[in-house]
């Protein structure tokens, strides 16, 4: 609804503000997903629902590809799936 109806861009929009506080690193949920994931790995024999927090890291990785390269590579042409904001 904000890319198609407002115009609005991640990358052009939110680089003069959550890029500042990010240092020009852009934050992917898959990457918050990916850290899940290996800690759940690192402390299985610790945590009791292993199987309710890798769902969750799975479900983040997933979901920020399937944004990425089903929904906004055919819908706009471009993935954008950018590292660093501009």
């Amino acid at each position: 609804m904000c890319r198609l109806g407002l115009g609005l861009e991640a990358t052009r929009d939110t680089a003069s503000t959550i890029g500042l506080l990010t240092s020009g690193v852009r934050i992917h949920h898959a990457y918050i997903g990916a850290v899940v994931i290996a800690l759940a790995l690192l402390l299985r024999r610790r945590l009791v629902h292993i199987e309710w927090i890798l769902s969750l890291g799975i479900a983040l990785v997933a979901s920020d590809l399937i944004h990425h390269f089903l929904v906004l590579w055919p819908l706009i042409g471009d993935p954008e799936f950018h590292l660093f904001y501009p």
